[in-house]
């Protein structure tokens, strides 16, 4: 196996046991990227340089004190960041003309603390501009290609990061999620995406889209992977006012327990909104989970497609308020800088704030999203967590999503109602598709149910040899 195509878990193994240095993984990655992102365009911002001398340092510290690798989990390893996490001396430019020349003075708390685990960061993400899509060809700048198939979209907003996962361009990625973000290019690459309950890590220094939705998260090659780096970027935060004070459970502690007696819930409300061949690897993996003793179950959600309008509404509505600040009218530049999806949002949103318009869209919206989390609080008095299809298609042609206004919202349908509800989602690959590309399953569960989801999608992981696949690059 070549280096770039490691676990974080295999990387702090080997590194620990001095199979290899820092700068050789850190190298092997590099390569990757020089050789396959020209087709790929999973990156903005490329640190070539400064990702070896952090390598340099890692291996120094490696050689000093190797007892440091224990308390550093991801000391000398390499992590990709989606571009709308602010980076301290490194562009960040969230895919958009506006900041296409920005270098914040100060890194968010999510980049903090992978700095602080030792991570060595490799560059910054190509994503939807604003993260206003689930494609990435509403980037300002190029379209990301799905490493699968490059006559196919990643997804998005934060199709980088998952392609470059998916490419073994890195070790592990940083993305961010509204409704969908992570979780939908995460089934599109066959990757492994983890959205957390609203306030489990920190928004701090993350280009705000819709403040009320918005949760960084981490994409990965496993679901043990993912728990790695989602206790670390997980917690309380004083610059963030919305994090929650519970403590960040060991994730890894209980993956292992497998799903004996777990209750998993099956929503036919779901299924009814995907393809065949996604409902028949979905039903497939619920059998799988059945065998291994969890308890299978038929449950009924409201119907997602009224999460569409909840979630557009409100959406569109906290966007205008968030883009104000670069609007040009106080400080930044003209509105002719932003693209026309941004645009779009802006006025779809200003719109629905709009006085004799507001209690019509947006507080009717609020409302709808109180009974959306009531059902879900519901349903979970009867099962401990909800199966069912990532995103409604396998990863669908470049150009897709052009003249399509509502192309997000329709790609999300899936993930919308647990985001307007504040819950965790994991997806994870339970098939292939005839063209063989990747079949995501999402599982959900209750606010602050990560340890529980590790551990349902950690026991179908080792169960199965989907994550095992890679694409033919």
């Amino acid at each position: 196996m070549k280096l770039n195509e490691l676990t974080i878990k295999e990387a702090h193994e080997g590194l620990r046991q001095k199979k290899f240095s820092s700068l050789e993984l850190v190298r092997a990655c590099l390569g990757q990227i020089k050789r396959l992102d020209p087709k790929i365009n999973a990156f903005i911002t490329v640190c070539e340089r400064e990702a070896a001398k952090e390598a340099e340092r890692a291996d120094k510290i490696l050689g000093q004190k190797p007892t440091d690798i224990s308390a550093r989990p991801l000391l000398g390893i390499p992590v990709a960041v989606k571009d709308n996490f602010c980076t301290k001396g490194l562009k960040t430019t969230a895919s958009s003309n506006v900041l296409a020349d920005f270098i914040p003075p100060y890194d968010a708390t999510v980049v903090t603390k992978i700095k602080d685990a030792g991570a060595v960061i490799l560059g910054k993400t190509n994503m939807d501009a604003w993260a206003h899509g689930s494609s990435t060809e509403t980037s300002d700048f190029f379209t990301t290609h799905n490493p699968w198939n490059f006559n196919r979209l990643p997804g998005g907003s934060s199709g980088g990061s998952a392609a470059s996962i998916a490419a073994d361009e890195t070790i592990a990625s940083l993305g961010s999620e509204t409704a969908g973000s992570i979780r939908q290019p995460s089934s599109w690459c066959g990757t492994v995406g983890f959205k957390p309950t609203y306030g489990r890590v920190s928004r701090y220094g993350l280009i705000a889209m819709a403040s009320s939705l918005d949760c960084p998260g981490p994409i990965a090659k496993t679901v043990s992977d993912a728990a790695i780096l989602l206790r670390i970027i997980a917690g309380k935060d004083p610059s963030d006012a919305t994090t929650s004070s519970y403590a960040v459970p060991n994730y890894l502690e209980k993956i292992n327990k497998g799903t004996k007696g777990i209750r998993v819930g099956v929503a036919k409300e779901y299924l009814a909104v995907a393809e065949n061949e996604i409902k028949e690897a979905v039903l497939a993996a619920v059998k799988t989970l059945e065998k291994m003793g969890a308890k299978v179950k038929d449950i009924s959600l409201v119907d997602p497609k009224y999460a569409i309008a909840v979630y557009t509404i409100l959406q569109r509505s906290e966007v205008s308020s968030n883009l104000a600040r670069y609007d040009g009218i106080r400080f930044g530049f003209g509105r002719e800088k932003f693209g026309q999806e941004a645009k779009r949002r802006i006025m779809l949103g200003t719109y629905y704030l709009s006085a004799g318009y507001y209690e019509a869209y947006y507080l009717k919206a609020q409302k709808m999203r109180s009974i959306i989390c009531r059902d879900f609080e519901k349903a979970f008095k009867d099962v401990d967590v909800i199966l069912g299809p990532s995103a409604p298609t396998t990863a669908l042609p470049l150009g897709a999503s052009k003249d399509h206004p509502m192309f997000g919202e329709m790609m999300d349908i899936l993930f919308e109602p647990s985001a307007i509800a504040g819950l965790p989602g994991l997806s994870l690959t339970c098939g292939f598709s005839a063209e063989g590309l990747p079949i995501g399953m999402q599982i959900l569960g209750p606010q602050f149910s990560e340890e529980l989801l590790f551990q349902v999608g950690y026991a179908f992981e080792q169960a199965t040899d989907w994550h095992k696949r890679k694409p033919k690059l």
